[in-house]
């Protein structure tokens, strides 16, 4: 049987295989942070891949469907039907583990307070711990209720004129999330590999 078949065993060969480069390189020697940095990282490539997914494919990819469409061309049904549910149930949650595995981070490193209030030595990180926390709110009070309406998730009809105004709203939360993500990157590498020491 091929694990790679299916998305739980593809997750599952990732994390043996991680396990066993562990077990090769540490000598016996763990670092508690490393598995909660690991995940963070896990977790904040896979919110951040689909916000651009959603910027640089989805968004522009349902536009051409819906132009297409009034010249008989399939429309966006199936993007909206079948692949922007799963994936907005990816990205919500995602952002949620990035977010609370980051507050660990900091926590177990004893910056926590440090970085939010942008003390000395932790200024850098908490500028990306910030940029972050606003990205999180913009997923989940602006984009996803919004996405609801859009998608028709929120077991409501809504006129023509709710609809394009909650496209709005998402699109431009979406969109500056992926402006903040920007900074918050260079903020996040800045403070693990030596930039900006403030």
């Amino acid at each position: 049987m091929n694990p790679l078949k299916s998305i739980t065993g593809t997750i599952v060969t990732g994390v043996v295989i991680s396990a066993i480069v562990m077990i090769i390189f540490a000598d016996g020697v763990t670092n508690a942070i490393e598995w909660t940095v690991w995940f963070h990282v896990l977790a904040g490539v896979a919110w951040i891949g689909l916000l651009y997914y959603f910027n640089f494919v989805q968004v522009p990819g349902v536009a051409k469907a819906l132009a297409e469409a009034e010249g008989g061309g399939p429309g966006p049904a199936a993007i909206n039907k079948y692949v922007a549910p799963p994936a907005l149930l990816w990205f919500r949650w995602a952002a949620v583990a990035t977010w609370l595995s980051g507050a660990a981070i900091l926590g177990k490193m004893g910056i926590l307070g440090a970085a939010f209030t942008f003390q000395p030595g932790a200024a850098v990180i908490g500028v990306g711990a910030w940029l972050g926390t606003i990205m999180l709110f913009n997923v989940w009070v602006l984009i996803w209720p919004n996405q609801k309406k859009i998608l028709g998730l929120d077991g409501q009809t809504h006129d023509a004129e709710v609809i394009a105004k909650a496209k709005g709203v998402a699109l431009m939360a979406s969109r500056t999330n992926t402006a903040l993500s920007i900074p918050m990157l260079l903020s996040m590498t800045a403070y693990g590999h030596g930039g900006f020491p403030f």
